[in-house]
């Protein structure tokens, strides 16, 4: 039985694609708050390199790419791609979708947060929700970014039910340093 990649530490970046890297640029510095670190490209290749080391059609062109640091979570790497393929992009994924997913920023307030978003144009998905069961402690809200990506907010200042029998040594706001 195995017990995982040998040497595994944690989540180092999340990356993924959006459709204009500069409007994306302003999300992610001016409304969320993130550094840029920095910005490489393009990149595109003559033979099978894309689709070998990046599943895309072989003849897709890497716009650009862009690095953000996010406080004290795992940093960002976004991209924008010419594609190649023939049949075009495709539509965002909702998290029903195979290949949804959504991004979650801890806050301490959460409140100020929501209104902070919505003064800023983003659209908040309803109410927040408190969690229960395993998760009581929480708090998080829905909101999407100008192209429709799916994000949440959380909270849990208290901790959360489930980390009180908890095996692991979680990250905690009360004891960021852990």
């Amino acid at each position: 039985m195995s017990s995982g990649i040998p040497g595994l530490r944690g989540t180092d970046h999340i990356g993924f694609t959006v459709p204009d890297i500069e409007e994306a640029t302003v999300f992610f510095r001016d409304i969320i708050g993130c550094e840029l670190v920095y910005n490489l490209g393009p990149f595109q290749s003559d033979d099978d390199w894309m689709a070998e080391h990046l599943n895309v059609h072989p003849r897709t062109i890497m716009k650009q790419i862009r690095f953000f640091r996010c406080k004290y979570g795992s940093n960002f790497e976004i991209f924008e791609y010419i594609s190649a393929d023939p049949d075009g992009p495709r539509p965002q994924p909702r998290n029903s979708d195979i290949g949804g997913h959504h991004l979650c920023f801890y806050v301490d307030d959460i409140d100020s947060a929501i209104q902070y978003l919505k003064d800023n144009g983003i659209r908040v998905l309803g109410d927040k929700t408190n969690s229960s069961n395993a998760s009581l402690g929480q708090t998080w809200v829905y909101f999407l970014s100008p192209w429709g990506m799916q994000f949440e907010l959380c909270s849990y200042p208290n901790g959360k039910a489930y980390e009180k029998d908890a095996k692991v040594t979680l990250w905690h706001p009360a004891h960021p340093a852990q």
